[in-house]
């Protein structure tokens, strides 16, 4: 939920103008925020039962805010019950530990969101329309990168002795690459860990080699040079690269760059969004690879009721 609004964030600022802070719920219920005028506070949550953000949503209640919104995905919880406004994700049962289909629809509630304030604030009407369109495309695009399931099943053979991963992604895809990073470690037990690409010099870097698998989100946006120039990097110390590009830059990219997996994003809306099924393929195989527990990880519990 956290890495779903951090992508909602960069959203929110660049289509809607408005100014918008993430924060971990654990985090947040331990400080005193200073609250601007006319804010709202956005509660995020798969269980809508989680004990730390249900007390951060308490918390928030006593500290001035305009009113609370939950999106969530289980209508008889206690998080819905205790908001103002609500806005489902109706995901259905996530039967999973590690949410998949939780996540990507937290996103799409949160564009719904993003894209209601960008028409209140008067963003251009073709725009509006346009970017509602590419959410009517999303399923088409989500069942496509589906079809990636054969090459991640084969892809995943090479990870089965590795012990750590490294995932990169730049702008509102480095919460997809922490998303990444987070469902690999979660049921496959590999050490995976996600930075801005741009982070690559100040310390990860020292880390690649050969043994190191490292993943790239490559988007079509005005980012990608720079992420091709830390690719570059990353190559030049032999780290074993996995590049998940837009279909549209795969030609940017080139044989020295390792294995590059091309798929259509739909855009700037939807890429976070597609871009996460590749992810979430490569979690799945390589926990079937190891022999792990893909709905059930060890010490995981599908709800964090306790602090």
């Amino acid at each position: 939920s956290y890495h779903a609004g951090l992508v909602a964030r960069y959203q929110m600022e660049q289509l809607a103008g408005i100014p918008c802070h993430t924060e971990i719920a654990s985090e947040y219920r331990y400080r005193r925020p200073v609250v601007p005028e006319n804010t709202l506070f956005v509660v995020v949550s798969q269980s809508g039962e989680t004990a730390d953000t249900l007390a951060a949503l308490k918390h928030a209640q006593q500290a001035g805010y305009t009113t609370t919104l939950a999106i969530c995905n289980v209508a008889e919880s206690s998080i819905v019950r205790e908001s103002d406004l609500v806005l489902m994700t109706r995901a259905g049962p996530e039967i999973g530990v590690a949410s998949t289909k939780a996540f990507t629809t937290q996103l799409v509630a949160l564009q719904l969101l993003v894209l209601e304030l960008a028409r209140i604030n008067g963003i251009d009407e073709a725009d509006y329309a346009g970017f509602v369109a590419d959410l009517n495309h999303l399923p088409e695009l989500l069942n496509q990168a589906l079809d990636l399931d054969a090459e991640f099943d084969a892809l995943s053979a090479a990870f089965i002795e590795k012990n750590h991963a490294l995932f990169l992604g730049r702008g509102s895809h480095y919460p997809i690459a922490m998303e990444g990073a987070l469902k690999l470690k979660e049921i496959s037990y590999i050490h995976a860990e996600a930075y801005a690409a741009g982070e690559l010099k100040h310390g990860p870097l020292a880390l690649v080699d050969a043994e190191m698998p490292v993943f790239a989100v490559a988007p079509n946006n005005i980012l990608l040079e720079k992420l091709i120039s830390n690719i570059e990097e990353v190559s030049a110390r032999g780290g074993e690269l996995y590049v998940i590009a837009d279909q549209q830059v795969v030609s940017s990219f080139q044989q020295r760059h390792g294995h590059i997996i091309g798929l259509d994003t739909g855009g700037p809306l939807l890429a976070p969004v597609v871009m996460t099924i590749p992810l979430q393929l490569l979690a799945y195989h390589v926990a079937l690879q190891r022999g792990t527990n893909v709905d059930q990880p060890r010490n995981l519990a599908k709800s964090v009721t306790v602090e």
